[in-house]
């Protein structure tokens, strides 16, 4: 390639060690269509090589006491921080996420990952019963797995790759993690900062490539008991099918099709703001995003009034421009299938109030290749329309009415996922009795996105299996083991 001297070219982390590979894949700049990195292009050898590291540093890292492993964990969140801006610049340039989003979002959160399950670690508690009867005490111990597989998404790399290596080397658990092939570079600037936090060698391993192929040789390896992985229901069937001749341990956090549910008691001027923001966020590339907002039908028409003038205010342009509200989706491909879902609307007769093929996108003239899309309202769309039923995971959001109380709920729950929902009412009844009933792993009141760690994070449905959260992930990545002492 004749500008290759100006790419940057990422190599695996195996065994505390930057390794090349034989073979690179293109990444591109979502927001210039440019190509600006080489990600390299793993397959069996590069996880076999991965595996083994993982495995020869497990014992001397598994018998390091909790208060060890915490210091570490926090030494590395430090590092993190210390550089937050140049994750920030190179997570924007890579996802297409503004870098407003990365420097308050994404790379917080990093850190805070390193950070909370440094304390969690020192404070769990084992189980014991005592049979005075037949002189019996029963206790519980729990320890680390072994070799823990990690497969990140690219819409929060390092913020969803962090919430796994975190607990899992927290626990003891050595791994070998695979981040998104698309979005690879703040895992591999990561592992820069690994040595110096005092991670020993083997740790922490990454392996960059495709699922299909990094990814499936790092499911199918003997020596890998667990797997993690965040990303779509369709590659998780894989992923289950793999893992299936090896009874591998799994935690699979999926797709969304999340509800806001409006009833005519809201507070507007707070429910507009954050449903927007719920929508919108990220381009609309967070699994907890709401892409279905059912409003009472006595507000119905003041609320689709408001929430598209207010749509229509955000602003989407160059991502490294801190005004910009949107940045770009990213990729090509992911644009055009996200686009395609507004065509199927219309030509099923739903209405297009602002965004796309409605309204113009000025660009600046180095972002006019770039992967942008405004973002879209559609009303008057069906329930079993594909895009009430399916999860478009772009800044597109439709807004139908109801009537009831109980229509709502059968209509919010009439879809293959259940993995979050906003209810919005000053009825406090409303929102537990509505809360309990719907199908959903995290139910939000007035609110979105607030979240406390403690607590367990997951879907129901297609939209997963298992949870995370402090206990959660704690159980996840530890053995549990009942020992009984007669005396």
């Amino acid at each position: 390639m004749a500008h290759s001297k100006a790419l940057l070219v990422l190599e695996n982390f195996i065994g505390g060690k930057f390794v090349p590979c034989s073979s690179y894949i293109d990444s591109y700049n979502p927001s210039t269509g440019d190509v600006y990195c080489r990600v390299p292009d793993s397959g069996k050898e590069e996880v076999e090589a991965a595996v083994k590291a993982a495995k020869n540093a497990f014992p001397i890292w598994s018998s390091k006491s909790p208060l060890e492993r915490s210091q570490i964990l926090n030494k590395l969140a430090d590092l993190i921080e210390h550089d937050l801006e140049a994750f920030a610049q190179a997570e924007s340039k890579d996802q297409g996420k503004t870098i407003t989003f990365a420097r308050t979002v994404d790379i917080p959160r990093a850190v805070y990952n390193f950070r909370f399950f440094a304390s969690s670690i020192l404070h769990h508690t084992t189980e014991c019963t005592e049979m005075a009867t037949v002189g019996c005490v029963h206790y519980t111990s729990r320890a680390p797995v072994g070799v823990a597989g990690l497969i990140s998404p690219w819409n929060l790399p390092l913020y969803l790759l962090t919430w796994k290596i975190a607990p899992a080397i927290a626990c003891g658990n050595t791994v070998v993690a695979k981040p998104s092939e698309m979005t690879s570079v703040t895992a591999w600037m990561m592992c820069k900062l690994l040595e110096k936090a005092g991670v020993p060698q083997g740790v922490v391993n990454v392996v960059f490539g495709t699922g299909a192929k990094a990814g499936e040789a790092l499911v199918c390896h003997p020596d890998v008991p667990l797997i993690s992985f965040t990303g779509s229901t369709l590659t998780a069937q894989r992923i289950m099918e793999k893992s299936a001749p090896h009874c591998k341990r799994l935690s699979l956090e999926l797709g969304g099709k999340n509800p806001a549910i409006v009833f005519d008691d809201a507070d507007l001027t707070q429910c507009i703001p954050t449903t927007l923001r719920s929508s919108f966020a990220n381009q609309g590339e967070i699994c907890l995003c709401t892409s279905r907002i059912f409003v009472q039908r006595g507000i119905y028409s003041e609320f689709l009034k408001r929430f598209v003038a207010e749509a229509k205010k955000w602003k989407v342009g160059n991502p490294s421009d801190p005004t910009v509200d949107m940045g770009a989706l990213i990729s090509k491909e992911h644009l055009e299938k996200v686009r395609s879902y507004v065509k199927k609307a219309q030509a099923e007769g739903a209405r297009v109030l602002c965004g796309e093929g409605v309204d113009s996108l000025p660009l600046p003239t180095g972002n006019q290749k770039g992967y942008f899309m405004l973002p879209t309202v559609v009303a008057e769309v069906k329930d079993e329309s594909c895009c009430m039923q399916e999860e478009i995971f772009g800044p597109v959001t439709c807004v139908v009415a109801f009537d009831t109380e109980e229509e709502v709920i059968e209509r919010a729950n009439s879809v293959k996922y259940g993995l979050a929902a906003t209810v919005w009412s000053s009825n406090v009844g409303r929102v537990h009795r509505v809360a309990q009933r719907l199908q959903s792993g995290l139910v939000w009141t007035n609110c979105w996105l607030v979240r406390d760690l403690n607590l367990p994070f997951g879907g129901m449905k297609a939209s997963g299996i298992g949870r995370e959260g402090a206990k959660d992930s704690y159980e996840f990545f530890t053995e549990v083991k009942t020992i009984t002492i007669k005396h």
